[in-house]
């Protein structure tokens, strides 16, 4: 199987809850490794990686020529863990208590014992400053700088090492803001100052001020973060000069994103909703479920026409994991994922109630699952997938890593004496629990997005995703599962096709049929100038940026928007009549029907600058040996118990057969590269477009789905289509063939 390179000697490295994953793309190979997280010190496990890889590859740190990206944890453990730096925040006067009232609305109206994330600043450190910027823009009361500069002196003998500072308006004029901020680096010039108008400058007070905290609390963990990233790459000599990956889908310059690292928090995730992008492009998938489930938690992301949803909103360090609401709301862009607490390393338990559970509490990296042999105890999923006989013990991670059989066996038998079950029954009751949490998180994630998931293609990535992708694709009635090469790397290959990309946006309400379009027109150049001075830093030409526009539009009286993708540059090229039209398509689509005599308003302006797309035009070689190990081992799953032979990679006829150089590298993904799947799915090997992946890059599986009438059977025996009475087919699902139906009829 055949991988673009960018013709240079690239790396990147993606830095995930339990494992670091490494990829290295040459001319004329590319190479992966994983190591385990070391989260006492990131970079520990990031340089341990990396000089594995370039072991691996016989090229030594001069040699990286290319790109280097980085996707990380580092912002997400801080705020999870909450070790930020000590912070304040600054708001206008008489609005101290923003960030404790939130929305004052209950995420969960029936729970009387409702609990809120803690806010990362708490009353004891936000403050004050008398000043004032009506709704209009207009500067009514400009701040004191002898009251500000007498803040900044408390503020440092207080110990804070960084504040944020957010005032009523300041995303129609941010001068307010600037002042104050000036003043504060002024007099304490150690101080890391965050202001809203540069990190959110978007209309509603509370997400803009929960930004602007997140940031503020994340920037001096961060700054010394990359800083000391690159003196070391410095020292060993690399070349390359490296890029941060953002939550949006891009790439930025270290500069930028330790200014802005609230755009950090899920670079590690987007990169692999990128990867699977690619996948569905050279596939030619027009709709596609990227799966990505790796030692902690488990993502899936929509693909549609070959890109990614990207979201204006999301939550971090939710109180309860799948409930909107509970966790600290962001308002940057972002691809828009449904995170599950179902990783490898989650671990099974007993409740209160006497019910097998499964997450959101993961074993990690340290101690790990107990079959890591790493001193953990606990049962957690990786441990069930061993039990079932679903991963290799002594072909984990191709050789490199061994697990211990007995360890995982003895987990799940203590967990079973508490259910009285024994332990291979247990493990697929955890296998069961994950593919049904994973599978009905999914379907509410698509529905809210009118999206029907049922026939769309499943893309399966991460260490543990090719294990769970068939029971997950079972439950969604998916017609295919695509496993990758590279897939338990997937996140980190994808960073490495990512353009450079920096996202500006501004608020200012206004009706469509009333907007002040010269106004429109020259904000909108500041925008561009802004996308700009960003991609100069990372050295891309002002004649190399492309702008992409889009406006969060809505009903007059709503209060909520949709996000509607222009065509061109707002006013000159899009006009009102034809920003209207484009908002109701997408109205109609989500919602069915439009309020065509109601008028349209405009919320906030939005512009995506990138650079150039990293080349695909040359080709490296191939990274598995598509050889069969030749081992078999007991599988206890889908109901029954038996032996399977497995191959490290599927088998492929000829002429999809692609037999690699003896130069070629590649650590496998954790689990089987050719997955066990329930009865009725068979593997197949895809044809690809010759420019991309030239020989058989995946491997597809088809699976018989439901008739209507077989309800108490289990999924593995519903065929596609039935000779079942039309009145007994009400769940009966689009077939790519006629099937005789298996299940015998009534009467």
């Amino acid at each position: 199987m055949t991988l673009p390179t960018t013709g240079r000697r690239s790396i990147a490295i993606d830095i995930g809850g339990t494992f670091t994953d490494v990829v290295l793309s040459t001319p004329e190979a590319v190479y992966t490794e994983k190591t385990l997280t070391t989260h006492d010190d990131l970079l520990r496990g990031f340089f341990t990686g990396v000089e594995s890889v370039l072991v691996k590859s016989g090229i030594s740190a001069a040699e990286l020529d290319g790109a280097l990206v980085h996707a990380t944890t580092v912002v997400t453990n801080a705020l999870i863990e909450r070790q930020g730096a000590k912070t304040a925040m600054i708001f206008t006067d008489g609005f101290r208590d923003i960030l404790e009232i939130r929305e004052e609305k209950r995420f969960d109206i029936y729970d009387v014992q409702i609990q809120y994330p803690r806010t990362l600043v708490g009353p004891e450190a936000t403050y004050t400053v008398r000043e004032r910027t009506l709704a209009s823009g207009e500067i009514e009361l400009a701040p004191d700088r002898a009251e500000v500069s007498a803040l900044a002196r408390r503020l440092t003998d207080e110990g804070i090492q960084s504040v944020g500072v957010c005032f009523l308006h300041s995303y129609r004029n941010p001068a307010n803001e600037q002042a104050v901020a000036t003043i504060m680096r002024e007099i304490a010039p150690h101080m890391d100052v965050s202001v809203s108008s540069e990190v959110a400058p978007q209309i509603r007070e509370y997400l803009r001020a929960s930004t602007t905290a997140v940031n503020a609390y994340a920037i001096s963990i961060t700054k010394p973060y990359l800083g000391r990233l690159a003196a070391r790459l410095i020292a060993d000599g690399v070349p390359a000069k490296p890029s941060i990956m953002l939550s949006s889908g891009g790439v930025v310059s270290p500069d930028t994103a330790g200014r802005l690292p609230v755009r950090m928090l899920e670079s590690g995730p987007a990169a692999g909703a990128l990867g699977g992008a690619f996948v569905a492009q050279l596939l030619n998938e027009k709709e596609l479920l990227a799966f990505d489930m790796g030692g902690t938690t488990a993502k899936v992301c929509l693909i549609q026409d070959g890109e990614p949803l990207v979201t204006n909103m999301f939550e971090v360090d939710r109180i309860y994991r799948m409930k909107e609401g509970s966790g600290l709301p962001v308002i940057v862009p972002c691809v828009d994922l449904i995170e599950i607490g179902a990783g490898g390393g989650s671990i099974a338990h007993v409740d209160q109630f006497g019910l097998l559970k499964v997450g959101p509490r993961s074993a990690g990296s340290m101690p790990g699952p107990a079959c890591y042999g790493g001193g953990g105890i606990d049962a957690t999923v990786t441990d069930a997938a061993a039990v079932l006989g679903l991963l290799d013990p002594g072909n984990f991670l191709g050789g490199e890593m061994k697990l211990d059989g007995a360890a995982a066996h003895a987990a799940l038998a203590r967990l079973g004496e508490r259910l009285d079950l024994p332990p291979e029954t247990v493990a697929k009751g955890v296998f069961d629990i994950v593919c049904e949490s994973m599978a009905g998180a999914v379907r509410a994630h698509a529905a809210e997005r009118g999206v029907d998931v049922r026939g769309v293609p499943m893309l399966a990535s991460g260490g543990s995703g090719p294990v769970h992708a068939c029971g997950v694709a079972d439950l969604l009635n998916a017609r295919k599962v695509i496993f990758p090469p590279l897939a338990s790397v997937l996140s980190a290959f994808g960073s490495i096709i990512t353009p450079v990309r920096f996202d500006v946006v501004r608020s200012g309400l206004a009706r469509l049929d009333d907007m002040d379009w010269e106004a429109i027109d020259t904000m909108v150049r500041d925008m561009e100038h802004e996308g700009r001075d960003a991609l100069s830093h990372a050295q891309i030409g002002e004649g190399d940026v492309r702008y992409l526009y889009s406006a969060d539009v809505r009903y007059q009286g709503q209060h909520h928007e949709l996000k509607v993708d222009l065509p061109g540059r707002p006013g000159l090229d899009t006009g009102a009549e034809m920003i209207r039209k484009m908002f109701e398509d997408e109205y109609r689509r989500r919602h069915t029907l439009i309020q065509g005599d109601v008028p349209v308003e405009v919320v906030s302006w939005r512009l995506a600058a990138t650079g150039p797309t990293p080349s695909a035009a040359a080709f490296g070689k191939d990274v598995g040996t598509g050889m069969k190990h030749g081992r078999e081992r007991p599988v206890h799953a889908w109901g029954r118990a038996g032996r399977r032979r497995w191959s490290r990679e599927p088998t492929l006829d000829p002429p999809m057969r692609s037999p690699a150089p003896r130069s070629s590298r590649s650590a496998r993904r954790p689990s089987s590269s050719r997955p066990a799947g329930p009865r009725g799915w068979r593997t197949a090997a895809a044809s690809s477009p010759p420019e991309t992946f030239e020989d058989a890059p995946c491997s597809t599986l088809s699976t018989s789905s439901c008739c209507g009438r077989a309800y108490g059977a289990s999924s593995a025996r519903r065929p596609r289509r039935c000779s079942a009475p039309p009145s007994a087919r009400s769940c009966a699902r689009r077939a790519t063939s006629p099937m005789p139906c298996s299940i015998p009829r009534r009467g």
